[in-house]
């Protein structure tokens, strides 16, 4: 296959669950009209809100938010990744629901064509710093996920991760050693820590592992009252910006790839052939 076409989704999620579901469910139908073969939606596409209200709007995968837009994906016949969501340890085993540690997981899910649930994956790196003043500590409502998650849309190979996953290179040169052409970075990026790295570190994600980055980020005012920084991105291998989200509004934006293109940058600086560690 040598080309996908995608569209990247940036929302403004607020804490009516419905409403974003409804808006979400628009924001596709959008994208549809281009004839679109992966749509993906931003991090906490559901609800955002109430940093100690998010762990009950958890919910076991799959159910009511990822039935909803499994059935979209079923209706549209096109590949949907939601960002994230907050999944309900509900879903586990007997053995480790005795774990004790009820908190949930920021979780990504792709979803086929067929509306099948092709795979989860659980944020791995949580989101604890001080802004302005005001803290955010994710790790005070969620539990990190253990594992990355390598995944094929169309036998084109695609690394999830989730927001402040970005700042951690390994994943993403683990998944370039295992052959992924495409990096999802879904994320509700704040607008202090957007303005100063949210284009540098998507860039350098790209570059370094010459790859196409998608990543649809929320805008609007987001957990604990601080701002997100929208500008939701798809850029090339060689790190040029295809396309881009406005700074504070809902949008749909779309890039073709050309995995012909990347092939042809992998040969000509075979970069990732010769690495030493």
């Amino acid at each position: 296959m040598n080309s996908l076409k995608v569209a990247v989704i940036q929302m403004k999620s607020g804490e009516d669950k419905e409403k974003n579901l409804i808006q979400a469910k628009k924001l596709i139908q959008t994208a549809i009209k281009k004839n679109i073969d992966f749509i993906a939606l931003p991090e906490v596409f559901n609800y955002r809100g109430n940093i100690n209200e998010a762990s009950k709007m958890a919910e076991i995968i799959p159910g009511y938010s990822s039935n909803f837009i499994s059935d979209l994906a079923k209706k549209y016949n096109v590949w949907i990744l939601i960002g994230s969501m907050m999944e309900n340890r509900g879903s586990e085993n007997q053995k480790i629901r005795k774990s004790g540690n009820k908190k949930p997981f920021n979780t990504s899910v792709l979803i086929n064509p067929k509306g099948e649930i092709v795979t989860k994956y659980r944020k791995m790196h949580l989101f604890d710093i001080k802004l302005k003043g005001q803290e955010i500590l994710e790790s005070s409502r969620n539990q990190a996920g253990k594992e990355p998650k390598l995944v094929k849309i169309k036998n084109i190979k695609v690394g999830l991760s989730i927001c402040y996953d970005l700042r951690f290179p390994e994943l993403y040169r683990h998944y370039s050693q295992m052959g992924a052409k495409i990096l999802c970075i879904p994320s509700s990026f704040t607008k202090p820590t957007g303005e100063a790295h949210w284009h540098t570190l998507i860039k350098a994600r790209a570059i370094e592992n010459l790859s196409y980055v998608i990543a649809p980020n929320q805008s609007g005012t987001g957990t604990s009252g601080i701002k997100t920084y929208g500008h939701s991105l798809i850029v090339d291998p060689w790190g040029k910006v295809l396309a881009e989200g406005p700074p504070d509004k809902e949008a749909v934006v779309f890039a073709e790839l050309d995995f012909s293109y990347l092939d042809k940058i992998r040969r000509n600086l075979p970069a990732l052939e010769h690495r030493k560690l």
